[in-house]
């Protein structure tokens, strides 16, 4: 049953992430300026943002990305697959009707989540500090607020190259913390594959498709969304 589910969100949702291939795994980028704002370069790249897209207009967020000074860690359309697969999944198994189209998710949610994306300014790999996981003490990143005030940790990973350390190709990195409490404990790290790709307003850097899901924590996107089928939102 869960797999016919996950057929049918594919289907409905007409999200094309499932045959698409890794995108490129190091930082590099093939093309770093694009001559048009933010969200006119997620319209460019249907191939992996044609639902994040579809997203920030569902989010009330167009005038944003297409005005405001903004820094995008893009996540691609896989990652929104994955989620409607697993939310759809829960749906069902607890009796409510399941995703059809991606705007049966409230504009609130799709803003909340979207927004963990997005951070104020224009920030390119340069202007973040080096962060080695093992060794966070030492090379920690930095912490940031979102555009939503979610706390997250960015940071430049320097890859080792024949056995010597620190000296390989550089990696953008982007970890959600989820409890702020405790803000060195149980991270969700993700990865640029592609960076510093400059638009009039910002700077868009794009996760790879091991990133698994939209929002980071599926669990809480998938809670909230329980909460309005039960509140009858």
């Amino acid at each position: 049953m869960r797999t016919i589910l996950c057929f049918m969100a594919a289907l409905l949702l007409g999200l094309c992430a499932c045959n698409k291939d890794k995108y490129y795994q190091d930082s590099g980028t093939h093309d770093p300026v694009f001559k048009g704002t933010t969200l006119d370069y997620l319209d460019a790249v249907p191939f992996y943002f044609d639902t994040v897209a579809t997203i920030v207009r569902l989010a009330g967020m167009e005038e944003v990305f297409n005005s405001d000074t903004l820094t995008f860690f893009a996540p691609t359309d896989r990652s929104v697959l994955r989620l409607i697969q697993e939310l759809n999944y829960t749906l069902y198994r607890l009796g409510h009707d399941t995703v059809k189209v991606l705007a049966d998710v409230p504009k609130d949610i799709w803003f909340k989540y979207l927004q963990q994306y997005m951070f104020h300014g224009s920030n390119e790999l340069k202007d973040y500090p080096q962060i080695d996981y093992n060794l966070l003490n030492t090379y920690p990143g930095q912490g940031f607020l979102s555009w939503n005030g979610s706390p997250m940790n960015i940071g430049v990973v320097y890859n080792d190259d024949n056995g010597v350390k620190y000296v390989g190709y550089r990696q953008l990195s982007i970890a959600c913390i989820p409890d702020p409490a405790r803000p060195r404990e149980n991270w969700i790290i993700d990865y640029v594959a592609s960076c510093n790709i400059t638009t009039y307003n910002g700077v868009v850097h794009t996760l790879t498709n091991d990133h698994y899901y939209f929002g980071f924590q599926g669990g809480l996107f998938i809670a909230d969304m329980i909460s309005v089928m039960e509140n009858g939102g």
